[in-house]
């Protein structure tokens, strides 16, 4: 069994906890800008001094609105400032946070109201309130952002006693519950994860003490818009605030572009996708100019892949730093211009990011430096940082964690990041646990500098009628990184041979149809049996299938009609496929690739 551990640079004391951050801040450094609010054209700074009043305003309406310490209090909005303001709002009056994503079902939400017993909400609008209307009786109140919320609450807790916070305040410790945090479940009901005060800090100083928390100083800015309700937003978030860093709340995915210009971000957090989408674009926009533009980003693109990969042998080469410097006056200038200018690096989690995207991002100047966490150790545990990065890997343990192998290849952790356990579920507990090891249901390598890399899930694990185990994730992530492909579901359990279930990136779908002489009008369900599409679709299956053994390779492949979609059931609210959804879904497509023919 290997393992790696990696000493805590910090420690915490056992009063601390994440929202004495706020009265700390305003003490020391009143004036400091904390946070940016969009209002029109321009962002209104909101310093230390006025964060915390705000904060204590809101908590003393909690207090007034009967929230106990130690209740729970759900929290069901986009990404905004005012997430911010009432999370910390909720740990300040002694409670405990629940997010809820923004995006749920009704049913849903009633589980986690009713399995978290919150006695109050707060959802963002009015279509959110509507998911309340079959809410459990130990829920109380829910109060409306947009309307009004925070002046409601701030005004009905004039009256509170100021000894009431303080003495709220100064009852919160560090292994208190901070939060319950519901997994996205991409099988069966979602699960409370316990995380407390201890567990943020941890996580927050983990990040900070490590040299990729260097960018989090005072005067630098970050831009927080993956949703709030994923652990890992909130970690970040977090520990900007801590290190005193002002950052901006913006949830619009498709104007986020024109945020990275206009806030200037020194770094900028994001799954696979979002960085995916960042160089599909740029590629589209130079082939939709024609040959030549098209012919200089495939040569830029190329070239910074090159590059990246010679810092890693001893350096590049003249004629290679000569190729470097035309591509970066030609292409990567203007990348960097469109994530704002000002961006030292990227931090990717929630999935798999591939070698070929991290090399091509770090060749223009811009490394994305990729971590690996689960809800269970309240977000990041292992991450490439400045310094010590392994493209390809996760990287190592933070501050105060281990990693080890175990005997089947499944990663287990422990470390101040791992939780507590399952709200209200022992058995859940236990069973995910390893003698205070967590058991995460990954498989994984560590080499001997105690990188970790991720090979699969082994609930996923697919075993062939041949008794050959297949890891479908890294097939998965592979084809996923050829634009055409939006999403990619490798099967054959039990089969003779593996196969894939694939649909097309509706964007570049529009672009294939100009290309290829095809109707504007036609459909992705039209054209799935079109030569020319499935040749292109073959190409990333075909670059997958060069990773693995012959017997492990993809046979045979069908197209979807559709894209799969969080709405229709088959995605987590985090963008992770549910697999035993789709395969239930679409069995009638999986069983006609192995029909005899």
């Amino acid at each position: 069994m290997s393992d790696y551990s990696a000493k805590a640079q910090f420690v915490i004391s056992d009063n601390e906890s994440v929202v004495h951050t706020v009265f700390t801040h305003a003490e020391q450094t009143p004036n400091l800008t904390v946070f940016s609010r969009p209002k029109g054209d321009t962002w209104i700074d909101v310093s230390a001094k006025d964060f915390a009043e705000q904060v204590t305003g809101v908590a003393n309406g909690l207090i007034a609105a009967g929230v106990g310490p130690g209740d729970r209090v759900a929290l069901l909005s986009a990404t905004r400032y005012e997430w911010t303001l009432f999370d910390f709002a909720i740990w300040a009056a002694g409670a405990a946070t629940v997010p809820i994503y923004d995006s749920s079902s009704q049913g849903q939400v009633s589980w986690i109201l009713e399995d978290s017993e919150a006695v109050m909400a707060i959802v963002e609008t009015g279509t959110h309130e509507t998911l309340f209307q079959d809410a459990p009786s130990t829920l109380k109140a829910v109060m409306q952002i947009d309307a009004g919320a925070v002046e409601t609450l701030t005004q009905g807790g004039i009256d509170v006693d100021a000894t009431e916070l303080k003495k709220r305040l100064d009852g919160i410790k560090a292994d208190d519950l901070a939060s319950l945090v519901y997994t996205s479940g991409t099988t069966g009901r979602p699960k409370g994860c316990v995380l407390t005060h201890r567990n943020f800090l941890s996580e927050v100083r983990g990040i900070l003490t490590a040299s990729i928390g260097k960018v989090a100083v005072p005067g630098n800015r970050v831009l927080t818009f993956l949703p709030l309700a994923h652990v890992l937003a909130r970690a970040v978030s977090l520990a900007t605030f801590e290190a005193g860093a002002s950052q901006a709340h913006w949830s619009d995915f498709s104007t986020i572009t024109t945020q990275f210009e206009r806030y200037k971000p020194n770094t900028i957090l994001g799954v696979p996708r979002v960085f995916e989408k960042v160089r599909d674009g740029a590629a589209r926009k130079a082939e939709s100019g024609g040959k030549v533009p098209g012919a200089i980003f495939a040569f830029a693109e190329a070239t910074a892949k090159e590059y990246s990969q010679a810092l890693d042998k001893g350096g590049p080469s003249l004629i290679l730093k000569a190729k470097h410097a035309v591509a970066d006056k030609l292409v990567y200038s203007k990348l960097r211009a469109a994530l704002g200018g000002e961006c030292w690096f990227a931090i990717s989690g929630g999935g798999a990011l591939t070698p070929e995207l991290g090399h091509f991002f770090r060749g223009l100047g811009v490394p994305i430096y990729e971590g690996y966490g689960l809800t269970e150790t309240t977000a990041a545990h292992c991450v490439n940082i400045p310094g010590a990065q392994k493209i390809g890997t996760v990287g190592r343990p933070m501050g105060g964690n281990g990693v080890r192998i175990a005997e089947d290849g499944e990663i287990e952790l422990n470390g101040g990041v791992v939780f507590k356990g399952y709200w209200k579920n022992e058995k859940a507990t236990a069973d995910t646990f390893d003698n205070g090891w967590l058991r995460t249901g990954d498989l994984g390598e560590l080499d001997s500098d105690g990188y970790l890399s991720i090979t699969g899930r082994k609930k996923d694990l697919l075993v062939t009628a041949g008794g050959k185990n297949v890891s479908p994730g890294p097939m998965e992530d592979r084809i996923r990184s050829h634009s055409i492909v939006s999403q990619a579901v490798v099967v054959g359990d039990g089969k003779t041979y593996i196969t894939a279930l694939l649909t097309v990136d509706p964007e570049v779908f529009e672009k294939w149809k100009v290309d290829n002489g095809r109707p504007s009008s036609a459909t992705v369900a039209e054209l799935r049996d079109d030569k020319n599409l499935r040749a292109e679709l073959q190409k990333a299956i075909d670059d997958a299938n060069s990773t693995v053994s012959h017997a492990e390779s993809i046979k045979k492949f069908v197209i979807l009609d559709r894209d799969l979609t969080e709405e229709d059931g088959e995605m987590t609210a985090t963008l992770k496929i549910k697999r035993n959804v789709v395969v239930d879904r679409f069995s009638k497509e999986i069983e006609g690739m192995y029909a005899k023919s």
